[in-house]
C-alpha cells in the first residue's frame, strides 16, 4: 500500500500554485496536496496544523520569506522535506536554503515534469526514512526481548576479554546497568553428587543450574545483579550495592534446603575497580575450588567461624564438642585443609569486619570491640595491632584522613 504523504504548497502566486496543483500526478505518486498558503506566516501556522510532510515553498513571499519560513520548520518540524521554488535571478538565495538542508530545488518556471521527477525522489526518502525506524524499532525490540542475555554475554566477555575501560563504560550504559564496576563478583560451585545421586543427565544438570539461579535471584532480589555461566558452567554473579554477609550466605543455604545439594560460594571485593573485575573473578573461582577439596568437618567449622565470629566465646574446643571430636582432631584436621588454624582465622575474621567498621561508622572502640566478639576494648586493640601493624586508632585516622584526600 502507498503511503499517502501530506504536501503544502507555498508561493505568493496563486497562478502557480493552480498550475503545480494541476499538473502533478499527485496519486500516483502517493501524495496528497492538504494546504496551499500565499505568505510564509500562513505556511508556518498552515505547516504545523497539518503536520506535513513535504513543502514546496517560494523563496520570495511576503510577510515572511521563504529563507526564514525554512528555518522555522527545521526548528519546528525537523523531518519535513522542503523542495525550494525558485528563479534565476534568486540563486544566491538558494545558495542560503541549500545549507539549511532543503532536499531539491526546481527553477521557474515549473516543468511539471522535472517537479513530478523531484517530488517521487523526495517521497522514496520518506519511505526509506519510515522504513529505516521500523528496522530501528524492531532492532531495540529486539535488543529489550533479549535485554538479560545480552549483559550476561557482556559481562563473559568483561572476565575473559579484559576489555578497555571506556569500552566497560559504553557497554554498561548501552545496556542500562550501573555505570560502575560490580561491588562485589562471585562464583557458585555445586558437587556432581546430590543426595547420593549422580546427575549424569544433562536435562537434569541443566534444571538443577536453573533451579540455583533462580533461588540466587530470590536471595539477591534488592540489589541490581546479573547472573551467568562462564566456559566451566559454575555460575558466576555481579552485585552492584552492599548486601550484608547473612544475606549471601542464604545463597547456599537456601539451595542446601530446596535441593538437598552443598553448594560453594565465593565473593570477592572490587572497592569499585573496573579493571580488577577479571581478576576477582579468577580469585572466587580458586576459592571455590579450594573449598571443595575441603572435608565436611573443615567446611563446617569455617561456616561456623564465618557466621559467628562474633560470639566472644567462639573457641576450638566449644566447637569441637558441637560437632562430636575431639579437639585435638578437629585441629589438626582444619589447619592441614584450611592452612591456618582455628584461632587464625577466627581472628581474621573479626579484624576484617573491625576494618570496616573503623572505615564506615562511628563506632566507640568498645562499641567494635564487642560487635566483633572481643570482651575487652584493650584485647580487641592488641590483637588488632599485632594483626594490622597499627592500633585501630590509627588507622582509622588513616582511613579519614585518605578520604579527605
Amino acid at each position: 500500500m502507498i503511503a499517502n504523504w501530506r504536501v503544502m504548497i507555498a508561493d505568493d502566486e496563486s497562478i502557480i500554485r493552480e498550475g503545480i496543483r494541476r499538473s502533478i500526478p499527485w496519486e500516483q505518486l502517493g501524495l496528497t496536496v492538504v494546504c496551499e498558503a500565499e505568505d510564509g506566516e500562513e505556511a508556518l501556522e498552515l505547516a504545523e496544523r497539518h503536520r506535513v510532510h513535504i513543502m514546496l515553498v517560494d523563496l520570495s513571499m511576503p510577510i515572511m520569506n521563504g529563507l526564514t519560513l525554512i528555518q522555522h520548520i527545521r526548528e519546528r518540524q525537523p523531518d519535513c522535506k522542503i523542495v525550494i521554488i525558485t528563479g534565476h535571478d534568486e540563486f544566491a538565495y538558494a545558495h542560503e536554503a541549500i545549507k539549511l538542508n532543503v532536499d531539491d530545488y526546481i527553477l521557474k518556471p515549473v516543468n511539471p515534469e522535472a517537479l513530478a521527477e523531484v517530488l517521487k525522489r523526495v517521497a522514496g526518502k520518506l519511505k526509506e526514512a519510515v522504513m529505516q525506524d521500523e528496522r530501528l524499532q524492531m532492532a531495540s525490540k529486539q535488543i529489550e526481548k533479549n535485554m538479560t542475555q545480552l549483559r550476561e554475554r557482556f559481562c563473559l566477555e568483561w572476565i575473559q576479554d579484559h576489555p578497555a575501560r571506556d569500552e566497560v563504560l559504553e557497554q554498561l550504559a548501552f545496556l542500562r546497568m550501573p555505570a560502575e564496576a560490580p561491588r562485589l563478583v562471585g562464583v557458585l560451585r555445586w558437587p556432581e553428587q546430590a543426595g547420593g545421586r549422580s546427575f549424569h543427565s544433562e536435562r537434569d544438570r541443566q534444571l538443577l543450574l536453573f533451579a540455583m539461579e533462580n533461588i540466587v535471584e530470590e536471595c539477591l532480589r534488592d540489589f541490581e545483579t546479573v547472573h551467568f555461566r562462564d566456559p566451566s558452567g559454575l555460575i558466576v554473579l555481579f552485585i552492584w550495592g552492599e548486601p550484608e554477609a547473612a544475606q549471601l550466605e542464604r545463597i547456599p543455604s537456601s539451595i542446601a534446603d530446596y535441593l538437598r545439594i552443598n553448594a560453594l560460594t565465593s565473593f570477592q571485593a572490587s572497592g569499585g575497580e573496573l579493571s580488577r573485575i577479571p581478576e576477582l573473578y579468577g580469585e572466587a573461582k580458586a576459592a571455590v575450588y579450594r573449598e571443595s577439596r575441603l572435608s565436611p568437618l573443615t567446611r563446617r567449622t569455617k561456616e561456623i567461624i564465618e557466621t559467628r565470629f562474633h560470639e566472644p566465646h567462639l573457641s576450638l574446643e566449644g566447637v569441637a564438642a558441637e560437632l562430636c571430636v575431639s579437639t585435638v582432631y578437629l585441629s589438626r584436621i582444619f589447619k592441614q585443609e584450611a592452612g591456618i588454624s582455628f584461632v587464625g582465622l577466627l581472628t581474621g575474621a573479626r579484624i576484617k569486619q573491625a576494618l570496616l567498621l573503623l572505615c564506615e561508622t562511628d563506632l566507640a572502640m568498645h562499641e567494635i570491640a564487642e560487635r566483633i566478639g572481643y570482651e575487652t576494648q584493650h584485647y580487641f586493640s592488641t590483637a588488632f595491632k599485632k594483626a594490622v601493624g597499627i592500633s585501630p586508632n590509627q588507622y582509622r585516622k588513616r582511613s579519614v584522613a585518605g578520604v579527605g584526600r
